[in-house]
């Protein structure tokens, strides 16, 4: 059988990259017959329901040539959602203005606080910290960076 996770990786990387998203996470559990793909899809602009279907349509045509007929498989395609901390600096653009929990190194220390991203400039960072204090990060010293939700 080819339908293995690199294989299957591989498609929606191509997936991925045609259609203008980026792949956040992916996994592949169950067994040979009867296999869970997972697929987790963000880009610039929010994620809808007509992406994931648009994407998932792709990739099912592509795992198509690659399954046999007594193969079962069940491919899930969403948003990551606001519980997965973000992975690539893609993902912050659209939340300026939003609130994060951040966990960066500055130095030798790890350091976690809560602020407000102000400005994404490259791969450098700009957070209003609750005590007006602006931090400028440089994405790869950001360890884990998760928005946080609010209602008001």
């Amino acid at each position: 059988m080819n339908l293995s996770a690199t294989n299957i990786r591989k498609i929606a990387d191509d997936v991925m990259k045609e259609l203008g998203y980026f792949l956040v996470d992916f996994s592949v559990r169950g067994y040979d017959k009867n296999r869970v793909i997972e697929i987790y899809i963000d880009g610039e602009n929010d994620i809808s329901a007509d992406d994931c279907s648009k994407v998932s349509r792709e990739i099912n045509n592509r795992l198509r040539s690659l399954i046999q007929l007594e193969d079962n498989y069940r491919l899930d395609v969403s948003s990551p959602g606001t519980e997965r901390p973000l992975k690539f600096i893609q993902q912050f653009y659209k939340h300026v203005n939003r609130k994060f929990e951040l966990n960066y190194k500055q130095e030798s220390e790890t350091k976690k606080v809560t602020a407000r991203l102000i400005e994404v400039n490259n791969e450098m960072l700009k957070f209003l910290l609750n005590n007006n204090e602006e931090i400028t990060l440089n994405f790869k010293d950001i360890l884990k960076a998760k928005v946080i939700i609010s209602f008001s």
